[in-house]
């Protein structure tokens, strides 16, 4: 299928910026923010009943996080640890905010957005330590969100790598959302040639997040960045979305077949047309808004069927 045309007017004003690879880590984390906060629309933002800045244990001290808690709804329902995308070097709450809020309506659950520590100010495993160690302490006070014992992990991207470690590493996770996730750093796959340039997320780039992030190549098979090598028999069911035109592509639907084989319950689309990053591209593109849509939707049927277990 070719390109979203809808997407084109906002490829070509990334395009005529400069590169993140071209960038600071700093400026990176500006141009992202502009991006993803400044430019969005406000009204196209989920209402939620309540957003509260607070924190959770990271694996070096507090980190900032941020409750979400929906409208309309009386009694227990799910917890959600959402962690941010941005290549383990850009992205924070804010960048996140409409992600967030969008699972936190469409799921009916309290989500609880976490800002751990970047590269190259902290390099690996700083991320995936912070996560694992952010998600065990919202486990342990679950009665202080969502009050179900249901507690599942989302992602996108570096974000979605994040949560498929965590749910690597926490028992108890009873559900898990990798959007576009990142799995394999030295898999081989015909995405990262197909759409190596063009489509916002370029091979370039992809090379300078992994080297602000990892000081060695002897890190990148550790399961803690590559959660594809990580043991995955008895992983919590898994909603995977991957787009087309996107470098991650293939390594996200290898993973999800990977928790297939492993006996693990998975639901996993690519969006055709769309690219890497159409979770913030709703207001700029039906077709992205309706894959946002059916991807939460999925997820809220998995938190569904784990709270009816419960």
């Amino acid at each position: 299928m070719p390109l979203d045309p809808d997407l084109q007017p906002l490829l070509g004003l990334i395009e005529a910026g400069t590169p993140l690879h071209g960038l600071t880590p700093a400026e990176a984390r500006d141009s992202f923010r502009k991006l993803t906060v400044d430019f969005r629309p406000p009204d196209s933002m989920a209402e939620v009943a309540s957003v509260q800045d607070s924190t959770v244990a990271g694996a070096d001290g507090p980190l900032p996080a941020r409750v979400y808690r929906p409208l309309g709804v009386d009694g227990a329902v799910p917890t959600v640890v959402l962690l941010h995308g941005g290549g383990f070097v850009i992205g924070d709450l804010d960048t996140h905010d409409a992600m967030a809020r969008a699972i936190c309506a469409g799921t009916s659950s309290v989500v609880v957005a976490v800002d751990y520590r970047l590269a190259p100010e902290a390099k690996f495993p700083a991320a995936a330590e912070d996560a694992i160690a952010a998600v065990r302490d919202v486990q342990s006070r679950l009665s202080e969100y969502g009050a179900s014992p249901v507690l599942a992990v989302a992602g996108d991207s570096a974000g979605g790598n994040l949560s498929a470690v965590a749910a690597q590493q926490v028992p108890g996770v009873a559900a898990q959302l990798l959007v576009y996730p990142a799995t394999d750093v030295l898999g081989t796959y015909a995405s990262r040639e197909e759409n190596a340039s063009g489509y916002f997320l370029d091979q370039p780039t992809l090379i300078w997040f992994i080297g602000h992030y990892a000081d060695t190549a002897a890190d990148l098979d550790d399961p803690l960045i590559s959660p594809i090598h990580g043991a995955l028999e008895g992983q919590p069911p898994a909603v995977v979305v991957t787009a087309e035109f996107d470098p991650l592509r293939d390594e996200g639907i290898a993973y999800a077949d990977a928790l297939a084989a492993a006996g693990v319950e998975v639901h996993q689309t690519t969006y055709p047309g769309l690219i890497h990053g159409f979770f913030d591209m709703g207001p700029w593109s039906p077709a992205c808004q309706r894959a946002i849509d059916e991807t939460i939707a999925r997820f809220g049927d998995l938190l569904a069927k784990a709270s009816a277990q419960a």
